[in-house]
């Protein structure tokens, strides 16, 4: 019997069943920027012609996307040809038997949040995001992993502020922006209250290409 998924989700899944092509994908994600077919070689250990078959392999899937850019520092003419690179996709693959659709549940629950004109349910909806937050501190006494578990991918600027590459309510995000974020604020102050330390630390702070919330460094501490 044919399992009631969509035979593109599998493709795009099993593209990563390679362990190159995995490590490959994992290691370009991880990046703050695009990434070359040089840099991402290096970095599993295989030539550049294989990372570049199995790069380009990811951006037919549609988990990567490509485009061409000159090295840092090169213009003009005898800079050489611009680089091909590669950077995640906003595409989402998830699987689930017999489906199911949370994305949608999802999408209706914020929007009928978003319409309450009385802010009665928004305001219940991030007292249970802080409630969240405050029952993982208990599962997660590191911050880091506290933050990868809940899907924020969080890394450490230069400035010692722990930035989320990752919005994990993203699709949802993008119709409904304010209520999100605010509920992603509520969750990581509920997180940093349990653990005794200062939530006003998290704040929120949109950037391009993270998620909205920021925690800054604790007053005196190094990067």
């Amino acid at each position: 019997m044919a399992l009631p998924t969509s035979s593109g989700q599998l493709a795009t899944l099993e593209s990563l069943s390679d362990p190159v092509r995995r490590g490959l994908y994992e290691f370009v994600v991880s990046q703050n920027g695009p990434v070359t077919r040089e840099s991402a070689a290096k970095a599993v250990g295989i030539s550049r012609s294989l990372a570049a078959y199995h790069l380009d392999k990811l951006v037919a899937a549609e988990l990567l996307g490509f485009s061409y850019e000159r090295p840092a520092g090169r213009s003009g003419p005898g800079a050489g040809r611009p680089a091909k690179c590669y950077a995640r996709t906003e595409q989402e693959v998830s699987i689930t038997v017999p489906p199911r659709s949370y994305d949608m549940l999802a999408r209706m629950l914020a929007q009928a949040a978003a319409a309450d004109q009385t802010g009665i349910v928004r305001s219940t909806l991030e007292a249970t995001a802080r409630e969240e937050g405050q029952q993982a501190a208990d599962e997660y006494p590191d911050t880091m992993d506290a933050l990868n578990a809940h899907g924020f991918e969080p890394v450490v600027a230069e400035d010692g502020d722990i930035l989320m590459k990752n919005c994990p309510f993203h699709q949802v995000a993008q119709q409904q922006p304010e209520l999100v974020c605010g509920l992603n604020h509520a969750l990581i102050c509920g997180y940093l209250d349990a653990k005794g330390e200062d939530s006003t630390r998290a704040e929120l702070a949109p950037r391009p290409g993270h998620c909205c919330v920021a925690i800054h460094p604790v007053p005196g501490e190094t990067p």
